[in-house]
């Protein structure tokens, strides 16, 4: 008597939930992702063969190729209380919708006079910017009214973090919470010109400074 033959069928796969999940995870970080601004000024940094990183939390002085300053304040809350408190320094005011536009800048370089136009302008105006930088000058030094007010305003925000954190019984993490004071200068701008951001910092009696550099082999931003 002849056997009978199972017909065999090729096994099947539905994709669909896969697909599902794959739009669901693109649409998430879509949704989620913050894009960081860029930056007004393009530094080269020398390199070096430090092998520290440095945090996100970070008061930063950037020196271009033309000797210019750029401020970075790493601290949201931080970069409020120090523009309201540079304001009242000098002053002068800023619209709602200009303040707002400075709150979510990391990085500027332009005196108190002019931010109104800077903060108008689109960010592709913005790279176009005719501007000097933060005044530097021993003449003329904004720059040191703009440590003074950043690193109160950190300070401040740092005794907040620490308070937070003994609230939720948590073990602070200082690293974090203290930012780094940072000088990032292009490798072909001269040492006069470095110095005097230098000299900046030890007029408000802050000289232990970190220097942005780019490790030799790694390629990873590195103090």
């Amino acid at each position: 008597m002849p056997k009978i033959k199972i017909p065999k069928s090729s096994p099947s796969i539905d994709m669909t939930p896969m697909v599902d999940l794959a739009f669901l995870l693109v649409t998430f970080f879509m949704l989620a992702a913050s894009f960081r601004p860029s930056e007004p000024v393009t530094v080269n940094t020398p390199s070096s063969t430090s092998d520290k990183i440095l945090p996100e939390n970070k008061l930063m002085v950037t020196v271009d190729n033309k000797g210019r300053a750029f401020l970075t304040i790493g601290d949201a809350e931080a970069r409020k209380e120090t523009i309201n408190a540079v304001l009242a320094q000098y002053g002068s005011k800023l619209t709602s919708k200009e303040l707002e536009e400075f709150y979510g800048l990391t990085t500027f370089g332009c005196s108190v006079k002019d931010l109104p136009t800077y903060l108008e302008a689109s960010e592709t105006e913005r790279q176009r910017f005719e501007s000097a930088g933060i005044p530097a000058d021993s003449n003329y030094n904004e720059l040191v009214d703009w440590l003074k007010s950043a690193i109160t305003a950190l300070d401040n925000r740092a005794v907040t973090l620490l308070a937070e954190a003994k609230k939720k019984g948590k073990t602070p993490n200082y690293n974090e919470i203290y930012p780094k004071l940072v000088i990032r200068a292009d490798g072909k701008v001269t040492y006069k010109k470095v110095d005097k951001i230098i000299n900046s910092f030890r007029e408000i009696k802050y000289t232990d400074l970190n220097f942005e550099t780019i490790p030799e082999l790694s390629g990873k931003t590195k103090e």
